[in-house]
């Protein structure tokens, strides 16, 4: 990517986001549950660091502002609120347990995906959204996991409705940023459908002989990346570096 290679701390901080989820994934695969625990807590820092430093004006710019320097633009800033956002929801549920630690985890990650909504949405008018059959997928998966979740899901029902249209609405809008974004936000779509069948449906269990929990984190990994891999692919273009 070409905003990594001009600017090599971005790179290293790819690496080190890169490094960090495969030792996290291992981990979910040994069983090593506290290394698994830990190693969550510091993805997201790594890849706000990603996004960070591969925005915003180069080194040397503030010299010369007739370059082209320019601050971190409105999607890369609410970008990194909802990366912190998914930080807390991937840390903050640690500090409890039952049914408070699942409702701290949806709430934070409910505020971050309304960072991505106030992100994506000055793209809206680029998204599947000018084509309403594209949305069907999208309403087809929202339905389903909708209908498999509420005979079990009590009281918790409505927060669940509100974030999985919350993230449906990103997963959407994600389409207007960049084709890798549009890639991200239906993986991420995925991976908090597994988390919520995994919550509400009774039995369930990913086939295979790899658990729920190490394709929870894969889909997640995998979707928060290519949503930063399109959000800064975006974010170039616009000011010109590519």
């Amino acid at each position: 990517m070409t905003v990594l290679r001009r600017r090599p701390l971005a790179a290293l901080a790819a690496g080190a986001f890169l490094l960090l989820s495969v030792v996290h994934l291992v981990a979910h695969l040994a069983g090593a549950e506290q290394v698994a625990n830990v190693t969550q807590w510091f993805v997201m820092p790594l890849l706000a660091l990603v996004v960070w430093t591969a925005t915003g004006s180069p080194r040397g710019a503030a010299a010369a502002p007739a370059a082209g320097s320019r601050g971190r633009s409105r999607l890369v800033r609410w970008t990194l609120v909802a990366l912190g956002f998914s930080w807390l929801g991937d840390s903050a549920p640690d500090l409890s347990s039952g049914d408070a630690s699942f409702l701290t985890m949806v709430g934070f990650f409910l505020l971050a995906q309304l960072a991505y909504v106030a992100a994506f949405w000055p793209s809206r008018g680029s998204s599947v959204l000018r084509r309403p059959v594209l949305l069907v997928p999208y309403a087809l998966a929202l339905v389903a996991l909708v209908v498999l979740c509420a005979p079990h899901a009590g009281a918790l029902l409505v927060p669940v409705v509100l974030y999985g249209l919350c993230l449906t609405i990103m997963a959407v809008l994600s389409t207007g940023v960049h084709r890798v974004a549009g890639i991200g936000g239906a993986i991420f779509l995925v991976s908090d459908a597994l988390i919520a069948l995994g919550a509400f449906v009774p039995g369930f269990e990913v086939p295979g002989p790899l658990s729920s929990g190490f394709w929870v984190m894969l889909t997640y990994l995998a979707g928060q990346a290519l949503l930063a891999v399109g959000i800064l692919r975006r974010d170039a273009g616009e000011a010109g570096e590519s």
